[in-house]
């Protein structure tokens, strides 16, 4: 179908429960929500209508992609209604991304209790083998989790964790691994069982589902991590992309070796690698021949990247990649200098060693 440039709360409303969304990607502000689409060249990896997402953030003063969470959402929280509601009642803060997405061997459900503040029956996320559904991922600013922990009453109704269970992809390609998402705590919210099997929100409205008798699950099906405070945006992906001195062999290999966990893999990211003529490359993101490079599996993203960023300098950005063999998403450094006159390198760097293996 043809995406509008933008559509308002009114065309969305939050009732009945778990509200209506958009069937499309979006960035939420004022009571509008902005049509995302995604785009290789841009840094964030998305597009509004012609300006990339980032640009498009920082000229309403707000946090770029990849200073955000991932957070799967699965009831009433991809609701544009909703959350103007979160704004209104709980200060949320600044711009909300929005990524449509799809769940496999996971399910929303319907909980065994009801919430106190209007009696409703929620949802909750439950393991179920062979599922396929269609949700969504926040993209969220630690401030933006803030208000989520107190909506979701953390620790309490739910809890925050990584998710190790099923697979999530977004519609850029993009698979998801271990997002963070609020899963069901205590009794009440443990999935209810009818007959011995979990109901389905895709299957029983919420009307329906107020009548609904049977017993709590003993538990949810879900291997996941619990996290203690604040997660840090660093944290996601534990994984790095690089192309030039960072390398396995190259000269700067050394400053990302010791939090390499596991063994490094020949990869190709959409974009070109220049050469800059000072001794090193840098890479332009979209359209070429191709960046080949290798990814990296990291162990304490939050740790090294940081020390990543003074080394790269100001010419370059980091960003969120999706690798389009694999769909993972990676970490990159990206130029934000001019690069008049810089030529190519298809092969990658070094220009004269392209296929140099990386040491045992």
């Amino acid at each position: 179908m043809e995406q509008p440039g933008w559509s308002s709360d009114r065309e969305f409303p939050a009732d009945p429960y778990p509200g209506a969304a958009p069937p499309w990607s979006y960035v939420h502000l004022d009571e509008r929500s902005h049509w995302l689409r995604p785009e290789a060249s841009a840094m964030a990896g998305w597009s509004v209508g012609a300006e990339d997402l980032d640009g498009w953030l920082a000229e309403r003063g707000q946090a770029p992609a990849a200073e955000r969470l991932p957070i799967l959402t699965y009831g009433s929280n991809r609701c544009p209604s909703k959350i103007t509601w979160l704004r209104r009642e709980l200060g949320l803060p600044g711009a909300v991304v929005v990524l449509r997405a799809w769940t496999h061997g996971l399910a929303a459900v319907w909980a065994a209790g009801f919430r106190l503040r209007d009696g409703q029956r929620p949802a909750v996320l439950a393991a179920a083998p062979g599922v396929v559904e269609q949700h969504a991922v926040w993209l969220a600013t630690p401030e933006q989790v803030s208000v989520l922990d107190h909506c979701e009453g953390r620790d309490e109704r739910y809890r925050l964790a990584r998710l190790h269970t099923g697979e999530v992809h977004t519609e850029d390609g993009a698979v998801i691994r271990s997002p963070w998402c609020y899963l069901g705590y205590g009794d009440i919210r443990r999935p209810l069982l009818v007959d011995g099997v979990p109901v389905r929100c895709a299957d029983v409205d919420e009307g329906t589902a107020l009548d609904l008798r049977g017993q709590p699950a003993q538990h949810d099906g879900l291997d996941a991590t619990a996290s203690v405070g604040a997660p840090p945006p660093d944290e996601w992906p534990a994984s790095l992309f690089v192309y030039g001195l960072l390398q396995p062999g190259e000269s700067a290999w050394l400053r990302v070796a010791e939090f390499v966990d596991g063994t490094p893999s020949r990869a190709r990211l959409p974009g070109t690698v220049l050469d800059t003529g000072l001794g090193w490359p840098t890479l332009l993101l979209g359209e070429g021949p191709g960046a080949p490079g290798w990814v990296l599996p990291l162990r304490d993203p939050a740790a090294l990247l940081p020390e990543l960023d003074a080394f790269e300098g100001p010419g370059y950005r980091r960003v969120r990649v999706v690798l389009p063999d694999t769909g993972e998403v990676c970490w990159a450094y990206a130029t934000v200098a001019p690069t008049d006159g810089m030529r190519p390198l298809p092969n990658g760097w070094p220009p004269d060693r392209s296929d140099r293996r990386h040491p045992d």
